[in-house]
């Protein structure tokens, strides 16, 4: 009998399955990939559920508020009016500044930006969902997380245009790229460019913090495309095992850059069922729905505080802009696909919530963008006073050298010397 069979030629022959997005250029989005739950439909787990019991939250979606604007279910939670309008503030200052700095860098004054366009809600609801402060919990963000920092009251906005101006007052001393924060005082750290990274260093904080006996909780935020990252299992295999009070963040805004989230592997599942997988409680999240987005923040970091281990959220939502200014997305997906998407605008949505609670009006809202543009417009005015890349007020040359070591050794030195003999900058 012979151990190689011959082929049978009327047998089906092998093909591989490369994902396609649901809309091109030029055709409407086919939306249903999405699997929606009605607002108000998800059940709310108690705190301590065993993570195998949230499988049924990895697959559905958890929302609060409806078609009309009002919260329902059992995850609305209990904001007062004065918390629910410092969300739609810190929201629309996102939103304004990121339209700011997009013509600053057309502009040539920066040169690069990110924008979170359509993705407003989820920063600024987590952030109010975290302690803040010196001794506040750690956030381990992505570039489009900057909601995070534009919802406080003790982050510059001048500071934060300084960065991207990369200027003589640029806290990272040109050593970043535009939109890569680091401000440890706000529990912000540093960004990195390959995304997934964050993951593993959110668990390996949130760790530490564990074994000093610590009580902050670490925020590790990756987007869809980086998931498939080996990073990200990393991460999940860590946090499991260690029940590292960590929060992990995947922010499905549908894109990375050209390419469609199917890829990644969103295609036949969703994202929140690879952390049911790993032993991690697991929830898929309306991350347009500001109400939504504060419930299950709030729930997952008791969750981590109370020790009964990590919580990984999909926060599904849209990329509005481009990747980046790097980017044009009309080559890849219909120019109006954002106004398609079935979750609508963060901002629209919270704002809609207010006034039909009475605690709002279209009159305040004008005022509102007014002000808030007007803020955003001074504090470039002031930033760019220290100088923007157009006009070359940049740090010293000698920065390019220091803070490398506790004290400059002599090679180091003899450089410097040479680089400011040669035309260096002072």
């Amino acid at each position: 009998m012979s151990l190689n069979p011959v082929p049978d030629p009327s047998a089906e022959r092998l093909r591989l399955h490369v994902p396609e997005p649901s809309g091109r250029p030029g055709c409407h989005t086919d939306f249903s990939y999405l699997h929606l739950s009605p607002a108000g439909a998800v059940p709310m787990p108690p705190v301590d559920v065993a993570a195998v019991d949230t499988g049924e939250l990895a697959y559905r979606l958890i929302r609060v508020l409806d078609e009309d604007g009002r919260a329902c279910g059992p995850w609305a939670p209990d904001l007062s009016p004065e918390q629910l309008r410092r969300g739609l503030l810190a929201m629309m200052k996102t939103r304004i500044f990121d339209a700011r700095m997009l013509i600053a860098q057309r502009q040539k004054k920066l040169s690069f930006y990110m924008q979170s366009l359509g993705e407003e809600a989820i920063g600024s609801a987590h952030a109010m969902a975290l302690r803040q402060g010196e001794q506040g919990d750690m956030c381990f963000p992505t570039y489009r997380q900057q909601s995070l920092l534009l919802s406080r009251d003790d982050v510059s906005l001048v500071e934060l245009i300084c960065q991207l101006l990369s200027n003589e007052h640029d806290p990272m001393r040109g050593r970043q790229l535009p939109v890569m924060y680091s401000i440890k005082r706000a529990g912000f750290f540093s960004i990195s460019g390959n995304l997934a990274t964050q993951f593993i260093q959110a668990v390996g904080w949130a760790m530490a913090s564990a074994i000093k006996g610590d009580t902050r909780i670490a925020s590790g935020w990756i987007g869809d495309g980086a998931t498939a990252e080996s990073d990200f299992h990393t991460a999940l295999t860590f946090a499991h095992v260690y029940r590292a009070p960590v929060i992990l963040n995947v922010v499905n805004n549908q894109w990375a850059i050209s390419t469609f989230q199917a890829i990644a592997g969103g295609e036949g599942t969703t994202f929140a069922a690879r952390g049911v997988g790993c032993g991690i409680a697991s929830l898929r999240v309306d991350g347009n729905d500001f109400l939504a987005v504060y419930a299950v923040s709030r729930w997952a970091a008791e969750r981590a505080r109370r020790n009964l281990g990590p919580t990984l959220i999909e926060w599904v939502t849209y990329r509005a802009g481009p990747h980046s200014t790097s980017d044009d997305p009309s080559k890849y997906r219909p120019a109006d696909e954002w106004q398609r998407f079935p979750l609508g605008d963060p901002i629209e949505r919270l704002k809609q919530h207010l006034l039909g609670l009475g605690e709002w009006s279209e009159a305040q809202h004008e005022a509102a963008q007014q002000s808030l543009e007007a803020e955003v417009i001074a504090a470039q005015k002031e930033a760019e006073q220290f100088g923007t890349l157009a006009n070359g007020h940049i740090p010293s040359i000698a920065s390019m050298f220091e803070d490398v070591y506790k004290e400059m050794p002599a090679h180091l030195r003899e450089q410097m010397a040479q680089a400011r003999h040669f035309g260096g900058r002072e």
